[in-house]
């Protein structure tokens, strides 16, 4: 199986805690109270798009890890 990776920023939030996004998948954005929280929900949002993305028939935006 090959693997992707993503480019993700993790940014603290206006209030409190952290946002993270991935500008590869436009609208691939969550939240969490934690850095670390943030990290683990970011990679449940990829697939989730990935898989929204499947089942649309969009493309796949691919960067193979070296």
């Amino acid at each position: 199986m090959k693997r992707y990776t993503y480019t993700v920023y993790i940014t603290p939030g206006e209030d409190r805690g952290f946002i993270a996004t991935v500008p590869a998948l436009p609208g691939c954005v969550t939240f969490g109270e934690t850095y670390t929280e943030a990290v683990n929900m970011v990679e449940e949002a990829i697939l989730c798009c990935l898989e929204g993305m499947i089942k649309d028939g969009e493309r796949i935006p691919l960067k193979p890890l070296s």
